[in-house]
Parts: C-alpha cells; sequence; structure tokens
C-alpha cells in the first residue's frame, strides 16, 4: 500500500457512496467520540443551503469548462431537484455524510450535517451511479433506519437500479468540499472510476509509488462497485493541490 494509502483509515464511500470523508488515523477514543456526536439525524435544516452556494459549490467540483454546461442539482426538503439544466450530460452535485458506509468508524460521520461532498458525475456515472444518491436520500428524507435503508437498497439494486456503464467516473476537484471534523477538512484534489468488483491488482492500485487508491468496500455497504481514486494534483480552479500523496 503506498503512503496515502496507509493514512487514509476514515475514508466514506460517498460519491453516491464515494465522498471520501478524511485524512489520517481515526483512533478509537476519537471515533467514539464522533459517535456520540453524531448519532441520529439532526434537523433537516442543518443538511440545506443557500440554494445559489450550493450551486456554486457544486460545480467547484470540476474544472469550469466541464461544470459550466453541466446539470446542477441541490437538496431540497424533498430530495435533490435539478438547480440549473446543462447540455453536456455531466450532473454536479453535493452529497451529504448519509452517502458514506453505514459501520466502521468512517460511519460517524453518517448523520454529520456539516458535511458537503461536491461531485460531477460524467454521463455514463449520472446515468448509473448518480440513481443511488437519489435513492438513498429519498430513504433518508423519508425518516428510514440505516438497517431500512440498506435493505431498500438492496430491492433498488435488483428492480431499478440501471447496469454499472462503462467508463462511469466522476470529479472531485473541489475547495470547498467539507469531509471530517479534524480540522483538515478536505482531501486531495482526484477523480474517481467505478467498476465492477475485482482484483485491485488489475489497476495496480496500493501498491508503491502507485497513484491508484482502491476505496475499501465497507461490511455492511450493499453496493457491489470498486471505486478507484487517482489525485490529479491541482483543484478545479487550476491552483496546485499542495496535499502530499
Amino acid at each position: 500500500m503506498n503512503q496515502m494509502g496507509q493514512k487514509i483509515v476514515a475514508v466514506i464511500a460517498l460519491g453516491t457512496f464515494v465522498l471520501v470523508i478524511g485524512l489520517g488515523e481515526l483512533r478509537p477514543a476519537q471515533a467514539q467520540k464522533a459517535k456520540e456526536r453524531y448519532p441520529s439525524m439532526a434537523p433537516l435544516d442543518q443538511y440545506l443551503m443557500d440554494r445559489n452556494a450550493e450551486i456554486a459549490m457544486a460545480r467547484s467540483a470540476a474544472p469550469e469548462a466541464i461544470s459550466r454546461d453541466a446539470d446542477v442539482l441541490v437538496l431540497g426538503r424533498h430530495g435533490y431537484e435539478t438547480a440549473v439544466k446543462g447540455k453536456n450530460g455531466f450532473v454536479c452535485v453535493v452529497e451529504r455524510g448519509w452517502m458514506g458506509p453505514f459501520d466502521g468508524e468512517s460511519a460517524a460521520n453518517f448523520w454529520n450535517p456539516k458535511l458537503r461532498g461536491p461531485l460531477c458525475f460524467n454521463p455514463p456515472a449520472a446515468r448509473s451511479i448518480l440513481p443511488m444518491t437519489y435513492k438513498r436520500t429519498e430513504m433518508v428524507l423519508a425518516g428510514q433506519s440505516k438497517a431500512q435503508i440498506i435493505e431498500g437498497i438492496k430491492t433498488f439494486m435488483k428492480e431499478k437500479l440501471p447496469p454499472l456503464e462503462p467508463g462511469a467516473m466522476s470529479y472531485m476537484m473541489s475547495k470547498e468540499q467539507y469531509l471530517t471534523d479534524d480540522g483538515q477538512h478536505h482531501w486531495i484534489a482526484h477523480v474517481m472510476i467505478y467498476t465492477p468488483l475485482a482484483d485491485s491488482a488489475v489497476w495496480g492500485a496500493d501498491l508503491p509509488q502507485s497513484p491508484v487508491m482502491l476505496n475499501p468496500q465497507f461490511h455492511g455497504d450493499p453496493e457491489p462497485i470498486d471505486v478507484y481514486m487517482i489525485p490529479v494534483g491541482r483543484w478545479s480552479d487550476g491552483t496546485a493541490d499542495s496535499v502530499k500523496y
């Protein structure tokens, strides 16, 4: 495993269950404290944003040449809605903590109302990955428990989730992301590639000096998809990402 891979213990799969949520180690005491801090869903207003601010944050996930012509979603009281209609097939959205894993240390942030994960899905991902964001959010806003959400996802996957399309990927290059309460709110600028479950050796992931990292699957997460993360070295505005990996 490469150096950054060794550091990533608190990784939350959010970005349709692919939001990377943390740098460094979450020690047991810290994880327990976080669990106590966010044991259940906060009032909905704490997860909502000013509409214009959310549009701007969502667009910051990808370079302007991509995001300016993308659909932009915002979270409303009944789920995500289209705030801006684009024309290039990309979809930019700010995901919340409930797109993360259901158990493990990272699950302590599942109900964290401060988390914001800007992502911009390419057309294949918008068709075959983004539907999970809609579904999870729908169940969360309906007041369902984690156990009910897991069962709902399993049913959704069998009956309504489109097959994973080849070439599905997303951008996560926003300086504005808030992924952890530990004082270092954002992770590295990166892109994410979605594939069926497979041996990570096919990608050379997590090997010494390899830039490719595999977002680990967590026990209890029902989605059978691997997410490969590749650092890009700069934020969406073109400035250098100074975080070393």
